[in-house]
This record gives C-alpha cells, sequence and structure tokens, in this order.
C-alpha cells in the first residue's frame, strides 16, 4: 500500500507525471518551483500545492527543497476518514492550485515532519488531521498570459542549426524549466522539445520547397548532423521523405 505520508528532498532534476490519487505537497524548507494544469507557482515554507487527481504537473528546485507529502488514498478513503469533513476536502482536492497555511496549520504540519510519519498510525490520524484543518482553504491559481510564442520561436530560427535546450527558452520566458514544460503541455499538448523539434521541421520543408539547397545543407541548418536521422524525423512529422516533399514541391511550379 502506497504510504500516505511521506519526506521528499526534491533536486534540480526535472519531475513530469501525473497520477490517479490527489496529493497535496506542504514546503518545509528551500522553494520547489511547481506547474499544475499550466499554472505556475513555488512551494516555500507556509505554503502547499494541491495536486488533483489526473493532472499533469511537473517540479523541480535549482537550490534544493524538502516537502511533506500527502498522497491521498482516494475518494473512499476521505469519505470514510473525513466523515462530516469529506464535503469540504473534495472541493479541496479538486482544485489546483497553491495556499497559504495559517500559524496553526504550519505548526501541524511541521510537527508532522518531525514525527515517525512511516508509522501508519500517525500517517493515517496526521493525514485526516491535517485535511480537516485545511477545510476552509481556498487556492490561490497564479498563472495568466500565454508563453511568449513570437520570442520563442525567434529564438528557435536564429538557433536551429545549434544545440537548443529546454533551459534556453525558459530563460526567455522567465520560468523554471519546470513550469516552461508544463505550461507548454498545458497550452500546445507538446513538450518544449517536442515543440522545438517540430518548429525545426517545418523550417526544413519550407526550405525543401522553397530552395535548391542540398537536403544535406538543410539537415545541418536544422540541427540535424546525419542526413539519414533528419530524413527519418522529417518522415515521422510529415509522412514524406524530405526527397518526395522536394518532388512534390516541383511539381505543383509546373
Amino acid at each position: 500500500m502506497r504510504p500516505i505520508l511521506t519526506l521528499r528532498q526534491y533536486s534540480h532534476e526535472l519531475i513530469v507525471h501525473s497520477h490517479d490519487h490527489a496529493q497535496l505537497v506542504f514546503g518545509l524548507s528551500g522553494a520547489l518551483d511547481f506547474e499544475v494544469d499550466g499554472h505556475g507557482s513555488q512551494v516555500v515554507q507556509q505554503s502547499f500545492v494541491v495536486v488533483p487527481s489526473g493532472f499533469h504537473h511537473a517540479c523541480g528546485s535549482a537550490n534544493g527543497s524538502r516537502c511533506l507529502v500527502l498522497d491521498v488514498p482516494g475518494d473512499e478513503w476521505v469519505v470514510q476518514s473525513l466523515g462530516d469533513h469529506a464535503q469540504a476536502s473534495r472541493r479541496l482536492l479538486d482544485n489546483a492550485g497553491r495556499l497559504p497555511l495559517d500559524a496553526g496549520q504550519s505548526q501541524l504540519v511541521n510537527w508532522l515532519a518531525a514525527s515517525q510519519v512511516n508509522d501508519p498510525v500517525i500517517a493515517q490520524q496526521g493525514a485526516v488531521l491535517l485535511l480537516a484543518s485545511l477545510n476552509n482553504a481556498q487556492p490561490q491559481v497564479v498563472g495568466g498570459r500565454r508563453l511568449p510564442y513570437a520570442a520563442l520561436n525567434a529564438h528557435i530560427d536564429q538557433y536551429a542549426a545549434y544545440p537548443l535546450q529546454v533551459a534556453d527558452l525558459a530563460r526567455i520566458a522567465g520560468l523554471s524549466s519546470a513550469r516552461l514544460h508544463a505550461r507548454f503541455v498545458a497550452e500546445c499538448g507538446q513538450t518544449p522539445m517536442d515543440y522545438i523539434r517540430s518548429r525545426r521541421l517545418h523550417m526544413a520543408v519550407g526550405m525543401l520547397r522553397d530552395s535548391a539547397l542540398p537536403i544535406g545543407e538543410i539537415a545541418s541548418r536544422v540541427g540535424y548532423s546525419s542526413q539519414s536521422a533528419f530524413a527519418a524525423a522529417v518522415l515521422r512529422e510529415f509522412g514524406a521523405s524530405p526527397g518526395k516533399l522536394r518532388r512534390e514541391a516541383g511539381d505543383k511550379q509546373r
């Protein structure tokens, strides 16, 4: 059975996933960049983030972060364990967002973090008490404007021939890599690296159709050192080889 309460250390390594249960992540030390459903926030002391069941999320901490994590066993557990508080807890767990902790709630989180959370009784009772104490909390969703696609596209176009990293785009967008990843997934349905790859390949197709450059030269201009790897990527993306796309463009111009 999955533990209800755990202490976790987060690092610069990006974690990106979803799970079939709700989760609460409480800040103990450091700062954890967190992105849920395309909305970014930062989990620090006296705050926590709600991750509803099934929601895609990403997190990472440049300088390290320590958190108390509550993995809710399921809706049946909420009903059986929270009683009259169950409905309020359901509302809390269904809405992604960051929330502040008051002094009493923060003290409870710190007490649990210092306790033997691997003890099933402490974990069970502590989780119930913690959820009940949060009944009136209101998520503070952070987000708003869309990503600066014009600036991101200009950067990709300018440096298409060179290795590009997610951190490059994150710097332009003014976000952490974790937050950028989740924003891309929420807004575009693809990861930043998938977005970079797709834009490069669309640039390549434009050159195939509008120029007489050798295919190997085009491959190099969009970051592929191997013509065969470039051809395979074009085939996956467009369902045709670079040579066929060029021939089709020539046929249309006649």
